[in-house]
């Protein structure tokens, strides 16, 4: 009788042991999976939309224990589970504004390093004659602008286990090197002046500056006086560009009547307008201060050209520093920009 009790066990043994074998083999075939989709460059995060992943990943912090059917991953020794999405895939990010001047200038793609831009200086000089009166003849001037396309680069070293272990770094590291660029390039389109920058256009001094009476009070008659003193052509198609906190002071401005120049958006996808011309808030602007230059008014579209050689573009170098057990990601971007036609602006000085 002990004897057929001791076998029935031992069966029973073999047969629990059958059944662990199998649901491990499951999980490991599902693992291999995962880790295979997750290690591509670029891959999206991987979506967890089983609900008994889910409950399994809570009761494993919960009580320590996991259901093998249920897994993603198994754990190892140092009891380490992939994390359902929503708590594995969660990155926190600082706020990171730019200048959407993009948004208001003329960007076109660039076929080569250096953009040559003839333009007219003069125009010719018709008179009026008579039945046979002798023509004078008329020599226009020309010249020509250049814009050179810019580069900027960075590289970020990346831990091989960072990589392996989580499902979305990579695409993390993506939009941060995107959000770095952005900020830098929109700095460079409003206040670039070095050689190796895009051209600001408030760092161009053929613009024609408009005095503002007062060193630190925005007038509304200088406002008004600056908008009409630009051509009728760009007027009609001009836009403001000043940063949040001049848009504050504009707000409370008048003109004589007792209108207020600064007028809010009454239809969606319009933007609020200043004496009825769009403003668009621009972090990179001077504050309201001495001798500072806070606004800018005029037609962008016209007025002030972007060049895309290259888009941002990040190659993977596994070689050269995974002897540190990292990961080398190189990004670079082409851009270049300029004022092509500096009559299209006015730039808002403060009194000293």
């Amino acid at each position: 009788m002990e004897n057929e009790e001791l076998a029935q066990k031992a069966e029973t043994a073999n047969d629990a042991a059958s059944i662990d074998a199998k649901a491990f083999g499951a999980v490991l075939s599902r693992l291999d999976h995962l880790e295979a989709k997750g290690n591509r460059l670029g891959a999206p995060a991987i979506i967890q939309d089983d609900a008994s992943e889910k409950k399994a990943f809570v009761e494993y912090l919960r009580t320590g224990s996991t259901d093998a059917k249920a897994l993603t991953t198994a754990s190892d020794t140092a009891n380490h589970v992939l994390a359902p999405e929503e708590v594995s895939g969660e990155f926190i990010r600082n706020l990171v504004e730019f200048s959407p001047i993009r948004a208001i200038a003329d960007v076109r793609p660039a076929p080569a390093a250096k953009m040559i831009l003839p333009h007219r200086t003069g125009i010719t000089n018709a008179v009026w004659v008579g039945e046979t009166t002798k023509r004078t003849a008329s020599q226009p001037t020309f010249d020509q602008a250049e814009i050179d396309v810019k580069e900027i680069a960075t590289f970020v070293d990346l831990s091989l286990q960072l990589a392996e272990d989580s499902a979305n770094v990579l695409s993390e590291v993506n939009l941060a090197l995107a959000e770095d660029f952005g900020q830098k390039e929109a700095l460079s389109f409003v206040k670039g002046s070095t050689a190796l920058e895009p051209s600001g256009f408030m760092a161009n001094t053929e613009i024609a500056t408009h005095n503002n009476a007062h060193a630190t009070d925005l007038l509304a008659d200088s406002l008004i006086a600056m908008m009409y003193s630009l051509p009728a052509t760009y007027r009609a198609a001009g836009s403001w560009v000043m940063n949040g906190s001049t848009l504050a002071a504009i707000r409370t401005l008048k003109d004589g009547h007792g209108n207020y120049l600064w007028q809010p958006s009454y239809q969606a996808g319009q933007p609020e307008t200043i004496l009825g011309r769009p403003v668009v808030e621009a972090v990179d602007m001077d504050d309201v201060a001495a001798d500072a230059q806070p606004i800018i008014f005029g037609d962008f579209k016209r007025g002030y050209r972007i060049y895309d050689r290259i888009e941002m573009a990040v190659l993977a170098d596994p070689y050269s520093v995974r002897i540190d057990g990292l990961m080398r990601y190189h990004a670079r971007r082409r851009v270049g920009a300029a004022v092509v036609r500096p009559a299209a602006f006015r730039k808002l000085v403060m009194a000293v």
